[in-house]
């Protein structure tokens, strides 16, 4: 999927390339550049957002493993037979960690390297931390299913709290986004309205009252109109980052609102200055 989208970015490429110097047009040759890019990167985002639902999906079934687990010991079944009770049991994405996991236990692996291994290799804190705390209860020999039975409480009141903690922040999530479109319109503005204004009265007043020439210069004009779209991409990047760490409380979920404001802000600017 990676290098189909890498393939499909240079055929646009070069397509939109062979176009603009055939018919020497340069309005839209940055908007169909920044589609190329966007198809480039498409995959890997995908991916990132399917792994961020993967290990959402992992805690919840985790729960359910817990649960499971507990059961079994309540009524005498130690804890790894109850482990090769369960392992049949549709878990969804953890389903292969857990198949892993019975099959070390079956084959004589200690317990706890066989869950070390299983929580290594979800790739998830919560399973982690969670993974540790049956360890050491199996060790000191505590009562394990009550240790199951507050794991599985621990793991639903953390995803309680996110999903609280998600509601709660909604409003700020939308404050953001129109932030966002504030800002993208007066940059708009500025480079489409404002800019060509000022150019257009300083040359037609001739030198100005100070003695300096009044005429704004192509490059100065670039130069400004560069600036303030590096200033919106700077902007999109770090609001998205600020939205994903309000409403899920860490920097990786504000990647995904980060590259939705990046590409949006490209893509409404090329359009724009392409049908000015």
């Amino acid at each position: 999927m990676h290098y189909f989208g890498i393939g499909m970015a240079l055929l646009i490429t070069i397509i939109v390339l062979f176009i603009h110097f055939a018919i020497k047009e340069t309005k839209f040759l940055f908007f169909f550049i920044g589609i190329a890019v966007i198809v480039a990167i498409a995959p890997f985002f995908m991916e990132f957002l399917i792994e961020t639902g993967r290990q959402k999906e992992k805690e919840t079934e985790f729960l359910e493993f817990c649960r499971d687990l507990a059961e079994g010991v309540s009524v005498g079944v130690p804890i790894s037979k109850s482990i090769l009770k369960v392992e049949d049991k549709d878990y969804g994405s953890l389903s292969p960690h857990i198949k892993k996991l019975a099959n070390q236990i079956s084959l004589g692996i200690p317990f706890r390297k066989a869950l070390q291994v299983f929580a290594r290799d979800t790739k998830n804190k919560i399973i982690s931390r969670s993974a540790n705390i049956i360890i050491q209860a199996e060790e000191s020999g505590g009562k394990i299913g009550s240790i199951l039975d507050n794991v599985a409480k621990g793991v639903r009141e953390i995803e309680d709290i996110k999903k609280e903690r998600k509601s709660a922040m909604y409003g700020q999530v939308i404050q953001g986004y129109v932030i966002f479109t504030i800002f993208l319109v007066i940059i708009l503005v500025l480079q489409l309205w404002l800019i060509p204004q000022m150019q257009e009265i300083t040359q037609l007043g001739g030198e100005s009252e100070i003695g300096g020439e009044s005429q704004m210069s192509f490059e100065s004009v670039g130069f400004l109109n560069n600036s303030l779209l590096v200033l919106l991409f700077i902007q999109s990047f770090f609001i998205g980052l600020v939205i994903g760490q309000l409403s899920e409380g860490n920097i990786r979920s504000g990647i995904k609102h980060s590259v939705i404001l990046l590409v949006l802000a490209y893509l409404i600017v090329s359009i724009a200055h392409a049908l000015v």
